[in-house]
């Protein structure tokens, strides 16, 4: 053996000599309070004990939006995502004096759920819900989401509570945002940034449905709502479900993005059916995508308890637009005839309508029901289709747009405006 070969061979055994001694070293001490790997549970469940300090990065909120569960007037709900499942779910509200502090005394927290999302592509997303009750009505305030560590906070947002007595507000109307792209969903942010441009005293936000076009993908969904962070985290948004968010009779994306009412049809995925009360507004948010025929009876049932002056559904698949869905015109029509509903907020057809009112499927003069259908708010556009008898306006633009839907005493004002922010079509509909 020479020389130079046994050094390669005592320099090989001292490294392995060394290698174990710093396994056996710093091996159990890396690995205490290691969280164990586990299966991740369906939507809805658990996710076991959260964690405050999950990991600053994993435990970062996205797809911040707020919508209403409770009472407008003192509470206020909101959901996030996180990229780890064992985040704790942590909110922090407090008054919006212009010096407020999330350090000082008059901070409140609450603290939510967990629950995980399975993606398509294998890996999960923690899913973040909690409420802030208790809140004083008209009030303004600021409020923070996150796994109640240091880093683990969002950016701060700010909202306001309902009046305790409305009796005017403004809400927008949007519909089929429907993106797959960033570059989409930029379309999405400047209908809705134009929106609040023109009406910054807006209350909250109505959408019709088909967020996006793929409930499967998670980038799309944060596109949705980082896009349009500014509104959606600030201002509640309200939606139903399209044929773009309930696939073979699962919704479990569009769920997990939105904490809403859970005073829906018992036949419907929860959540994806409920109503809500905002000033002297009834709004009533349907499922057109499945049990069309049993959410009637859930449907008969809460509009006969609703004691509002005014009555507005949202509904994706249009009973009068520039098409019509035979369920829908058959199973829930009826019932809006029978409790005088005043409007039906449409999407699905990405073109433009408004019917005339319309009571058991014809015109009438005085009282009756107005369909209105929105063009698309993001990037797909359908061609025009044939106009029918109960079509009062119809047309395609070829643009985005929203609506502005004012209440005031006896008159409720709708009106429909293109990205540009021009006025295409209003009316002025009386009380029944």
């Amino acid at each position: 053996m020479n020389r130079v070969y046994g050094y390669w061979i005592f320099g090989a055994l001292l490294a392995v000599l060394v290698a174990a001694a710093l396994l056996i070293y710093f091996g159990p001490e890396q690995n205490e309070g290691r969280v164990p790997e586990r299966q991740p549970s369906r939507l809805g469940q658990e996710a076991g004990e959260p964690q405050q300090g999950a990991g600053a990065e994993s435990a970062k909120p996205f797809s911040l939006v707020t919508t209403f569960r409770g009472d407008p007037k003192t509470s206020r709900a909101f959901t996030w995502h996180t990229a780890s499942t064992e985040a704790a779910s942590v909110l922090q509200v407090v008054q919006d004096t212009g010096n407020a502090s999330f350090e000082g005394s008059g901070v409140r927290t609450f603290q939510g759920t967990t629950t995980i999302l399975e993606l398509i592509d294998g890996s999960s997303q923690g899913v973040h819900k909690t409420e802030a009750v208790g809140l004083e009505p008209g009030t303004g305030y600021r409020y923070r989401v996150g796994d109640g560590s240091t880093e683990g906070w969002s950016e701060p947002a700010a909202f306001t509570t309902e009046p305790t007595k409305t009796e005017a507000f403004t809400f927008l109307n949007v519909t089929d945002s429907q993106g797959v792209t960033e570059r989409d969903f930029e379309l999405w942010k400047r209908t809705l940034d134009k929106a609040f441009g023109q009406f910054p005293d807006a209350a909250f936000v109505v959408h019709n449905g088909d967020l996006t076009e793929n409930p499967e993908d998670p980038e799309a969904w944060k596109h949705l709502l980082g896009k349009a962070r500014p509104w959606v985290a600030s201002y509640p948004l309200m939606p139903v479900t399209g044929n773009h968010e309930e696939v073979d009779k699962k919704a479990d994306a569009f769920v997990s993005h939105f904490m809403v009412p859970d005073n829906g049809s018992p036949s419907s995925i929860p959540g994806t059916s409920y109503s809500f009360d905002y000033g002297p507004v009834h709004f009533v948010m349907l499922n057109s995508e499945s049990k069309v025929k049993d959410q009637a009876a859930w449907l008969e049932k809460d509009l006969n308890a609703s004691d509002k002056a005014w009555t507005i559904v949202s509904i994706h698949r249009p009973a009068y637009g520039g098409n019509q869905d035979k369920s829908v015109l058959k199973h829930w029509v009826p019932v809006f005839d029978k409790y005088g509903v005043d409007l039906v907020l449409q999407g699905h057809n990405h073109e433009y309508s408004r019917s005339y009112p319309l009571q058991e499927g014809r015109i009438v003069e005085s009282g009756g029901t107005v369909y209105v259908t929105l063009n698309t708010s993001g990037p797909k556009f359908n061609k025009k289709k044939d106009d029918q008898f109960y079509h009062r306006v119809h047309f395609q633009n070829g643009n985005q747009m929203f609506a502005a839907i004012r209440i005031q005493g006896d008159t409720l004002s709708y009106q429909a405006y293109d990205v540009k922010g021009e006025r295409l079509d209003s009316v002025d509909i009386p009380r029944q």
